[in-house]
């Protein structure tokens, strides 16, 4: 099992977990309305009175409806949670990668901007442990780029190539931002299958 597989499980363990104990809570709160809800009902039903008892009607539907939205809200929040969580999770995967498969993966980045030209900006890490071979593996690639002298502290991980004032946006951070939503939908159908 891969560690991004290993993250996933830990992931969907802790948020079923945490969706179980949400749903306890709420079944409990629903049960101690429910309660709250009869009690006042009995007590009214003695008088007699056919009014009352609608109104007892229309009390327990009311916390039965705040009950189901209090629980559905609990669920979303910790479904959210749980999302921006693994995607941090991807994030900093990406970040920690070893130099030799972090930089074959800078490499397949590099492929996408084929025939395009400028300069390779990457943060100062990057550029520390850069491998010799780099420039000339991009420019096998057909991308006739230099790579910049000084680092560029915006860049989380990953690389920028600019040609004046066109930027080819290549960070981790754009690449996830850009693809925010379908990893939304692939983490959320990982951990939340129904």
């Amino acid at each position: 099992m891969s560690s991004g597989e290993k993250i996933l499980s830990s992931i969907r363990q802790e948020s079923e977990e945490r969706i179980a104990q949400i749903t306890a809570d709420a079944d409990k709160v629903y049960r101690e309305a429910i309660e709250t809800a009869e009690k006042q009902a009995e007590e009214i039903r003695h008088s007699g009175e056919n009014k009352v008892r609608m109104q007892a009607d229309k009390l327990r539907k009311a916390y039965q409806s705040r009950e189901e939205l209090e629980r559905r809200n609990a669920v979303l929040k910790a479904k959210r949670s749980e999302i921006e969580k693994a995607v941090a999770h991807i994030h900093k995967y990406l970040l920690s990668m070893p130099d030799k498969e972090y930089f074959a993966y800078l490499a397949k980045l590099a492929a996408k901007l084929e025939n395009k030209e400028g300069v390779l900006y990457f943060n100062a890490k990057d550029l520390k442990r850069l491998p010799k071979e780099f420039h000339s593996e991009i420019s096998a690639l057909g991308i006739a780029a230099k790579i910049a002298k000084q680092p560029d502290s915006s860049i989380d991980g990953g690389f920028i190539l600019k040609n004046g004032e066109i930027e080819e946006n290549m960070t981790f951070s754009a690449l996830i931002a850009d693809r925010r939503e379908e990893i939304e939908d692939i983490i959320s159908c990982e951990l939340f299958r129904e």
